[in-house]
């Protein structure tokens, strides 16, 4: 038998075991894991209690923070540290319509969310990104409103009557307000930030009206105030037409806005502004008025303008004959129109030496003829006619001699035909007249029915008076 010993290699060697235990707790240390007892219990309470534990609470209306993880074209989820990722529709990401979902959010942004509904019917939860920025908006909106500041936006649409502004909430600019004149092309606003002011605001109907006009005013107010300091009345100035309303038309002179009232526009009756000026237009007004209280500037177009009746005052006096039309006719008489812009009255009592009980017995409207001017009232801007003095003859007015030929009259202006030679130029004139008259030529010799000569004329006078009556009648 040998006296060699073999070792069993399975057994135990507490030389080693204690080796390894020592290198473990040498190592322990520099992995940083450091293991604990284990008791019983050590939940205190259900594994299920615990794993709620770890979850954040939601309710309906409440505000919540998350992390976006997926962005798709009708939704967004959000994880918010909830048992399962909240739904963003579409629709509830931003305050603009119809927006991609990918030019609101990115995967990896954090933003904020209010919690529509904890749990629809499919069993998700429901967030808004939109009502939650609409919240946190109106407090500052309100404050803003108090300390009567101004809030600032893109313009994201135009919509009846004005535009959209986002200011953290749909914000309402009306037209007339986004400048200091009405602008009719809202379109170029689009995209472009604007300053206003707050005017008028209602959580209740989620409503904010602002006006940047109110912003610029205050702006501008001490240039304004300079401008209406050095604008005196009476004095003429260039300006632009802004826009036409049916009460006038507003005009830029370069600070501000005038108005020139629709009797201020022309001399002659203006049934609407449209149809003096348009807008865009370059013309010359004189300052009527100016208020400095409530700063406003009064303008007229028409004082610019030769005053037709002080022109139709300074060529023609009582008792010459002018041819006019017959414009309307009225119980009392009839309206003739004696130049332009220019009426007279002819009363029933002067329209025949016969009594007359009508005045359509005698004229119709469009009628044309001679008449007398029988009173001249400038002041009063009245003019009165007689049909039934016309045709007894007078001295007719200067522009009618030239039209009709100055060889027919005298320095007076009586007729003093037909023993003067008729050039050619006259007969063709004369030709015109009565083919556009409609009228039947005089026999040779006869004096022309237009041309009614004094009472107190010879033959040739008498003949041209009587011709004249004959017309009237």
């Amino acid at each position: 038998m040998s006296d060699v010993q073999t070792t069993d290699s399975t057994a135990p060697d507490p030389d080693a075991d204690a080796a390894a235990t020592a290198a473990g707790d040498a190592q322990a240390p520099e992995s940083g894991y450091t293991p604990r007892q284990i008791i019983d219990d050590d939940l205190g309470g259900s594994f299920a209690d615990a794993i709620d534990a770890t979850l954040v609470s939601v309710e309906d209306g409440a505000m919540v923070t998350g992390t976006v993880v997926r962005v798709d074209r009708d939704e967004v989820l959000l994880d918010i540290g909830y048992k399962s990722e909240g739904v963003i529709p579409s629709r509830e990401l931003s305050i603009r319509n119809d927006v991609d979902p990918n030019e609101v959010v990115s995967l990896g942004d954090e933003i904020e969310a209010l919690v529509l509904t904890k749990e629809d019917k499919d069993g998700r939860l429901v967030l808004s990104k939109k009502r939650a920025q609409y919240e946190r908006a109106w407090g500052d909106i309100e404050r803003i409103k108090e300390e009567d500041g101004v809030v600032a936006g893109p313009v994201i649409e135009v919509v009846k009557g004005g535009l959209i502004l986002d200011i953290g909430l749909r914000g309402f600019l009306p037209a007339s307000l986004v400048e200091l004149r009405r602008v009719r092309d809202l379109q170029p606003y689009v995209g472009k930030s604007l300053e206003a002011k707050i005017i008028e605001l209602d959580k209740n109907r989620n409503n904010v009206v602002l006006s940047r006009r109110a912003w610029l005013e205050e702006t501008q107010r001490e240039q304004r105030e300079d401008f209406l300091a050095n604008l005196k009345p009476g004095e003429t100035r260039k300006g632009v037409v802004s826009s036409v309303v049916n009460f006038g038309a507003f005009v830029d002179l370069g600070g501000m806005d005038g108005l020139i009232h629709v009797s201020e526009l022309s001399w002659k009756h203006v049934e609407h502004p449209g149809s003096v000026v348009s807008v865009g237009d370059e013309i010359e007004v004189q300052v009527l008025d100016v208020d400095l209280s409530r700063e406003r500037i009064s303008l007229s177009l028409k004082a610019t303008q030769q005053d037709p009746w002080q022109e139709f005052a300074t060529s023609h006096r009582v008792g010459e004959l002018v041819y006019g039309r017959v414009t309307k006719l009225v119980p009392f008489g009839a309206f003739v129109q004696v130049g332009d812009g220019i009426e007279g009255l002819v009363h029933i009592s002067e329209m025949s030496a016969h009594h007359v009980d009508l005045p359509e017995q005698v004229v119709t409207p469009g009628e044309e003829l001679w008449v007398k001017i029988i009173d001249l009232d400038l002041q009063r801007r009245r003019i009165s006619l007689s049909i039934k003095q016309a045709a007894e003859g007078g001295i007719v007015a200067a522009e009618y001699q030239e039209h009709f030929g100055e060889h027919a009259y005298d320095d007076q202006g009586n007729y003093i035909g037909p023993s003067v030679e008729h050039s050619p130029e006259a007969d063709e004139a004369w030709a015109e007249y009565y083919a556009e008259s409609g009228e039947a030529p005089p026999a040779e010799g006869a004096a022309p029915p237009a041309a009614p000569a004094a009472p107190e004329a010879e033959a040739g006078g008498a003949d041209a008076g009587s011709a004249a009556a004959g017309d009237d009648e």
